[in-house]
């Protein structure tokens, strides 16, 4: 070996030390809001690196192409940051798992037939992480698109129950078991299509039975099943970044999917089987209500918060939808300069992907000491004057803790239900995502302040100001 030569493996594999650091401490920071921005700039820092010393320690057969990947990958980037709303923000990272998951098969297949066509003997654990890569990454790819298709109302949030779903879903793992070991056995391109197409297949069969509410766990999972494929191409190509990266995202995926079950009472067996959280002939209960509630106006609800001496803010997805973060802020502000006490609590799966309403009042500046996860703050809704629900409908439904057949029965809800009083910002009475109505809009303690919550807050600020 020259000294060229070993000069650059050194070099390759510092710069992959020096990223997979960058890597660890970045997805550490993700961990708190506070420290969540800068991580997020470690670790687009640890890619870059690793990009840069991937493309020199290695021969590059056409620069073109390198550069014009680059050129269109940061200009897709940039104009999604940009333009794409915080509202839209889960569909965005249903997409990016989606091509992460296609693009560790796509290479994958390139390395296959680099092989078959230089006629090298292909090696038994590499034929299998081959398969494995094209198999994960091609159900991460369709199962991402048909999430994203979800959240976007392109595809029913109901859970669609194919008939004998699950002998169809068995016969397909049986069919990418059987390719795989073809392809063991003599490899060729015509197993890997079957296993790339059946997989395809599989990706959206195993999530089109999922229902709307539950769709924060699948781009968790689907987000865990990006980086397992993308730890499977390294494995392929002999590359340990690629390996230590994928491994980070696949395990950091999975410990966030269990957290997510667990927040709402499902199986993790259940969720990676897919069809979880209903059962076969179940359907949602959200349709019309004739049901009397209690309708208040925002000058009634601001002599109700400004002689309080709790108040608790419970945002959802419908805050998300105004883009009411920086009203809410302000009028917490001016509740606590009247000396009452303000706390904000945050369900682990409000909005519609894990963290949403995090970033959002992130956003508006709110101390991140004032956010409260569901364990902290649950039992604290009985001795709070006023629980201020802002858009949020599935996660503080009473009904899930008694009524069995709801869809949403057993999942932990926000203890809103408990305060003395509960102020329900919506637009109108329409049901939550998971297409259940909330109890808790006809509880005797419960006013209903119809409209949209942006001009809401901002009326009841007005009027906080003038009592």
């Amino acid at each position: 070996m020259t000294t060229e030569a070993l000069f650059t493996i050194d070099f390759t594999n510092a710069a992959y030390i020096v990223a997979a650091v960058l890597f660890i401490v970045g997805l550490k920071q993700l961990g708190s809001p506070a420290t969540a921005r800068n991580g997020n700039r470690l670790s687009a820092l640890a890619m870059l690196v690793a990009v840069v010393a991937t493309i020199v320690g290695n021969d590059i057969a056409s620069w073109e192409w390198i550069l014009g990947g680059v050129i269109v990958g940061s200009g897709i980037g940039a104009i999604s940051a940009r333009r794409v709303q915080m509202t839209s923000m889960p569909q965005l990272v249903a997409v990016f798992n989606g091509f992460g998951g296609a693009a560790s098969a796509v290479v994958a297949a390139a390395e296959l037939i680099r092989l078959i066509d230089a006629n090298e003997d292909i090696a038994e654990n590499v034929s299998i992480t081959i398969m494995a890569s094209v198999i994960v990454g091609g159900v991460t790819l369709t199962g991402s698109f048909i999430a994203y298709g979800k959240l976007q109302g392109l595809v029913p949030t109901r859970p669609l129950l194919l008939p004998i779903r699950n002998v169809i879903n068995v016969g397909l793992l049986i069919t990418m078991i059987a390719s795989t070991v073809w392809l063991v056995a003599d490899p060729s391109i015509t197993p890997f299509l079957i296993a790339a197409g059946t997989a395809l297949a599989l990706g959206i069969l195993v999530v089109i039975p999922i229902g709307g509410a539950d769709m924060p766990v699948v781009i968790a999972l689907l987000n865990s099943y990006s980086g397992i494929a993308g730890a499977a191409t390294g494995f392929v190509l002999g590359n340990n970044i690629l390996i230590i990266a994928g491994s980070l995202v696949g395990a950091s995926g999975l410990i966030l999917t269990r957290i997510m079950t667990k927040a709402m009472n499902r199986s993790l067996a259940n969720v990676m089987l897919g069809g979880f959280g209903v059962e076969d002939g179940a359907g949602a209960s959200g349709g019309d209500d004739d049901r009397p509630v209690r309708s208040i106006q925002a000058d009634d609800a601001a002599t109700i918060l400004g002689y309080a001496q709790s108040v608790i803010f419970v945002p959802g997805y419908g805050l998300a939808v105004a883009q009411a973060q920086h009203q809410v802020r302000e009028l917490a502000d001016l509740l606590k300069d009247r000396g009452i006490r303000v706390s904000y609590a945050i369900h682990p799966v409000a909005g519609r992907m894990p963290g949403h309403m995090n970033v959002l009042l992130a956003e508006a500046n709110v101390p991140y000491d004032e956010l409260r996860d569901l364990d902290q703050i649950n039992s604290e809704f009985q001795r709070t004057d006023v629980a201020v629900v802002i858009g949020a409908n599935d996660v503080t439904n009473p009904s899930a803790r008694t009524d069995k057949s709801s869809p949403i029965y057993g999942m932990p809800i926000l203890n809103v239900d408990q305060a003395q009083s509960v102020i329900v910002m919506k637009r109108s009475m329409s049901s939550g995502f998971a297409g259940v109505q909330n109890e808790l809009f006809f509880l005797d303690r419960t006013m209903m302040l119809f409209g949209d919550a942006k001009d809401s807050v901002e009326k009841i600020t007005s009027e906080v100001k003038d009592l």
